[in-house]
């Protein structure tokens, strides 16, 4: 119920938010919302599965291509929640880590110092 509206009912289609994470491809700084995350997820996550269902040089080609930005805009929505990317480092930890790092990237937008990192 504490949550701004704005990010709960924040439009953002799937391709806008493809087309950010590109355009930002190798940017650490700012934020993500939350939108903006879970749809370059989703994006990667059906890419990577219909790719690899037709080649897996293809698929591995996209993953690489795709892994900078992956870090990138996952640092930018840890920013967010404010807190620093390097939670990332959670991906070290299997099954743990992982769960904490989407409970993280889940959580509502907070009030951050990275707000105004461009």
């Amino acid at each position: 119920m504490g949550e701004p509206a704005g990010d709960i009912f924040e439009a953002m289609a799937l391709i806008d938010a493809v087309k950010i994470c590109f355009m930002k491809y190798a940017q650490f700084k700012g934020c993500a919302s939350r939108p903006e995350f879970w749809w370059w997820i989703l994006f990667t996550s059906i890419a990577a599965f219909v790719l690899r269902s037709a080649s897996y040089y293809l698929s591995a080609f996209f993953s690489l291509a795709t892994f900078l930005p992956s870090i990138a805009v996952t640092a930018r929505r840890l920013h967010d929640t404010d807190r620093s990317g390097w939670w990332q480092l959670l991906y070290f930890f299997p099954v743990i880590g992982w769960i904490v790092l989407i409970i993280f990237c889940a959580e509502p937008t907070q009030p951050n110092r990275y707000i105004y990192e461009a």
